[in-house]
């Protein structure tokens, strides 16, 4: 087994760079290929009717093992203003989830200087072709923090180097590590260690973030200021079995915290039969009842009676536009997935998964389930391509390998990923979010999640983050932004305008302590 890593560098700096250092070895005979040179280029924006000048640096920062030896290089973007004050100028790591995935997601869609427009929900016939367009991005938050985008190890431009193997690195725990030896090695690199620093994870993320930030305070001696929680997956114990309802006693709460997402799919998609005119008022109908009469309901399971079921299932045909037959049939238990492909079979399409605004044609109209995610459909083609072109071209990275914009095949040859966490084979970092606020009672939490969201349900986060056992003081540090979007909020033009708000606020409020 590979020893921890232990050990950071930078990659080399570009050629025009008066900071370049000489490429990692390692400590033996054979040195390690050298890294591709990091990329610098310097650029403005106009935010708010302020022209800011900023450094963008495309490199890779080596991590090394216990030996000295250079194990992993992993990529990253970072966008950085030009003259600041290291102490007075905060400091965001941003990465996506999966786990498997790359950062062009949240890199390309969300808050750096330049995002790809792509696609906004509705009906999609399939992915636009070439040429996509990379606008500017009136909504970055360069203008409040430094932003520094981490592709997980292997992934985007990053690579293991030998004898390290797959499996040193795909794992929550040793995940956890390999991030925590960036952000060490990053912070030494480019003396920051005293700026105000924040995490920012996306999906698996932020279950990244919660085991990350308990790390980097408790064992490395990093103190954060904020994690900013975007589309939540933090306790994989409440979560669907993918192949059915459970029978034997198995838990109920999957159906319950998915029931609003549920509605406000059927609610946006016209599914119901006397859709009430605003969105969020019917969610609250639909969250009370779901944590009293429904949670009641399935609780009782086959000692409920025939009024109460009866009663049960004319409220969750109202909620959710299904037929009564099919919630009957159900046993009042309806899967967000079979409800994809149900709700709009009479029209022939499915609805999304990442987010249940997209929908597309159903392929076999009989399943129970979706072939695939109309939102891949939408957003795989832009994203993938103009995540090449801006990297390799507008930043000048020149590199033969390959952006991996996922490792999932290599996660799979390498044996899967192992979810074992604090000795638990089913991940869940409530705990160490519980034990990094308790730790650091200044440290203040942003949640951010989609309505349109079936991968991370924003009522299963609410009720994750409200089971926490913290004291009432610091309940009072996290703080919640919900939006009419689905898991990729940056995906709705008004939603991220609302979510970069939100987080402006959010920002100036955390660093003056308020």
């Amino acid at each position: 087994m590979m020893a921890a890593v232990i050990a950071v560098c930078a990659g080399p700096a570009a050629a025009s760079d008066p900071g370049r250092s000489k490429p990692a070895v390692a400590a033996t005979s054979t040195p390690a290929p050298a890294p591709d040179a990091d990329a610098v280029t310097h650029h403005t924006i106009v935010v708010n009717g302020s022209t800011l000048a900023y450094t963008a640096r495309a490199g890779t920062i080596t991590l090394r093992n216990d030996d000295e030896q250079p194990a992993l290089r992993m990529f990253y973007v970072a966008y950085t203003l030009d003259g600041a004050t290291p102490e007075n100028r905060p400091l965001t790591f941003v990465y996506n989830g999966g786990p498997g995935s790359s950062t062009m997601w949240l890199h390309l869609g969300s808050f750096g200087p330049v995002r790809v427009a792509a696609a906004d929900g509705g009906p999609i016939t399939g992915p636009a072709p070439a040429p996509y367009r990379i606008v500017t991005n009136d909504d970055t938050l360069l203008d409040k923090t430094d932003l520094v985008f981490i592709d997980m190890p292997t992934a985007g431009f990053g690579r293991l180097v030998a004898p390290a193997t797959p499996k040193d690195f795909y794992s929550v725990d040793k995940d956890v590590a390999a991030f925590g030896s960036f952000i060490r090695g990053y912070i030494t690199t480019f003396g920051r260690w005293n700026s105000p620093k924040f995490l920012y994870g996306e999906s698996y993320g932020t279950m990244r973030s919660g085991a990350l930030v308990n790390h980097l305070q408790q064992n490395l001696g990093i103190s954060m200021t904020g994690v900013v929680l975007q589309s939540s997956y933090l306790n994989a114990g409440i979560d669907y079995i993918d192949n059915g309802p459970p029978i034997g006693g198995g838990s109920d709460w999957a159906y319950i915290l998915y029931l609003p997402t549920e509605a406000a799919t059927a609610w946006y998609h016209k599914a119901l039969a006397n859709s009430p005119p605003d969105l969020v008022p019917f969610l609250h109908d639909v969250e009370h009842f779901a944590m009293t009469e429904y949670a009641d309901a399935l609780a009782k399971g086959a000692q409920l009676g025939a009024p109460e079921f009866n009663d049960v299932v004319a409220k969750l045909h109202r909620y959710t536009g299904l037929s009564e037959q099919y919630i009957r049939n159900a046993n009042l238990r309806v899967p967000y997935w079979r409800l994809q492909n149900e709700l709009l079979r009479d029209r022939h399409s499915t609805v999304g998964r990442i987010d249940s605004r997209f929908e597309i044609p159903a392929l076999d109209r009989t399943a129970s389930s979706p072939n695939w995610d109309p939102t891949d459909a939408a957003i795989d083609g832009p994203f993938t391509v103009a995540v090449n072109q801006y990297l390799r071209t507008d930043l000048n990275y020149d590199t033969a390998l390959d952006y991996r914009t996922n490792v999932y095949a290599l996660i799979g040859r390498a044996g899967g990923w192992d979810n074992t966490h604090r000795g638990n084979p089913t991940t869940n970092v409530l705990p160490d979010i519980a034990e990094a606020m308790t730790y650091n009672p200044r440290l203040r939490i942003f949640q951010a999640s989609g309505y349109y969201d079936f991968a991370t349900p924003y009522f299963e986060t609410v009720y994750a983050l409200n089971h926490l056992g913290i004291v009432p003081s610091l309940q009072s540090h996290i703080s919640y932004g919900f939006y009419p979007a689905g898991h990729m909020i940056y995906l709705e033009s008004s939603s991220i305008r609302a979510l970069h708000d939100d987080l402006e606020r959010w920002y100036d409020a955390t660093l003056t302590g308020r």
